[in-house]
């Protein structure tokens, strides 16, 4: 009884199994995001669109991902983790075959939409998150960070497996047979994360941990990171979105664009995991400060490089400089906000950086097709990202000791 007990303890072993099966969950399902934005040439060219429109899709997958974060999130409160996560694989498996089969643009986005974002990709993201951060209190943030990682390490993975058999099967039949992948692979996976977080004593009340002071009401620091979530995302769907197609219009190969993606999402991961190591000793504000601040510096060196080789080197510091951003939210959040309210937050705050990446995908299509170029985008992703880096700059002042006093609960 006493070792199942033990099992049952923040930073146990069962701890970091299971969060090592969140990163595994998160790596499959992050295919939704990532095979969209790879098949976007293809799609325009099948489905004779222009590129806003072929943009819509992911944009679907987004809105679907960011608010299926939320339901996702519930379920699991009610639930546990186990039960969206098997939900998910199924309708992973649903989804990219019915893409697969889809006639026109607007079965191609529903399907990301619905069964892929929706109900398919959200269920091991926001849910992961929540659930990890639960698990770890001295290593939170690198826990976290981990689980993070998951969708980048996804984005590293993924777009060069799915371009090579887009190149040699087609994007239809690469669809279907990652769909019947998912669903092999993530309801094994699934059935590690039974247990419930150890968070929650006998009587179902959240103990405390220390909850941290802040110079603004809880409501007004809660919408401003809703709006931070947006505006550092719409900065960075730019380049993550349109790589592909961007190093298309430059006369490079789309395979090139795939592999650019998978080096700048790569060193997302390494960014992350040092974000999250940063984050347990300088806390969330902080990190997210210099990580909004670094992202602005990359997107601003897409500006005068265009030749290959420098498009290799500005998307790795790109992946290197803004990976640990959207991790940190969540710490904000177990920093700022009562654990009783984590989920329900910390889902809410991700959903505004998913509908951010939706947002910022979209606008991005439609830019180009007024001005036939990416500069104008890269130019309006760097005024979204100033107004994140001026969020972060407000709220990290208004965290001093002489701000927050006035706030104390």
């Amino acid at each position: 009884m006493s070792a199942a007990i033990a099992q049952s303890e923040p930073e146990s072993p069962h701890a970091w199994m299971r969060l090592f099966a969140s990163l595994a969950l998160s790596t499959i399902s992050g295919v939704g995001m990532y095979a969209v934005a790879v098949a976007l040439p293809a799609v325009q060219a099948e489905f004779g669109v222009s590129r806003s429109a072929a943009s819509l899709p992911y944009a679907a997958t987004m809105i679907g991902f960011g608010l299926g974060g939320i339901l996702m999130g519930r379920l699991s409160d009610r639930f546990g983790v186990m039960v969206p996560v098997l939900i998910g694989a199924v309708c992973l498996g649903l989804g990219f075959a019915a893409a697969a089969a889809s006639g026109s643009l607007w079965q191609f986005a529903v399907a990301q939409g619905l069964l892929i974002g929706l109900l398919g990709t959200s269920s091991a993201f926001v849910p992961l998150v929540a659930d990890t951060s639960m698990w770890f209190t001295r290593r939170r943030g690198i826990a976290v960070a981990i689980c993070a990682s998951g969708n980048y390490l996804a984005g590293a993975v993924w777009p060069p497996v799915l371009q090579h058999y887009f190149d040699t099967i087609g994007w239809r039949a690469t669809f279907t047979g990652v769909g019947l992948f998912c669903v092999a692979t993530m309801i094994p996976l699934a059935f590690v994360l039974r247990r419930k977080p150890p968070m929650l004593n006998l009587s179902g009340d959240y103990k405390s941990d220390g909850q941290k002071k802040i110079g603004v009401p809880p409501n007004t620091l809660f919408a401003l990171l809703c709006v931070a979530g947006v505006g550092c995302c719409v900065a960075m769907s730019m380049p993550q979105v349109h790589i592909v197609a961007y190093c298309g219009d430059l006369g490079f190969a789309a395979a090139r664009g795939a592999e650019m993606l998978s080096v700048m999402l790569g060193f997302g991961i390494v960014s992350r995991l040092a974000s999250g190591w940063i984050c347990d000793r300088i806390g969330g504000l902080r990190t997210l400060l210099l990580g909004s601040g670094l992202q602005g510096v990359a997107l601003l060196m897409f500006l005068p490089f265009d030749s290959l080789a420098s498009l290799y080197i500005v998307s790795a510091l790109f992946g290197l400089f803004q990976g640990g951003i959207v991790p940190s939210y969540a710490i904000i959040v177990r920093e700022y906000f009562p654990q009783r309210e984590a989920g329900a937050r910390v889902g809410t705050v991700l959903m505004c950086t998913l509908l951010g990446m939706a947002l910022g995908g979209w606008m991005t299509g439609v830019i180009f097709d007024l001005t036939g170029s990416y500069r104008a985008a890269f130019l309006n992703g760097i005024g979204w990202n100033a107004l994140n880096l001026a969020i972060a700059f407000f709220l990290l002042r208004k965290s001093l000791p002489d701000n927050s006093a006035r706030w104390r609960r």
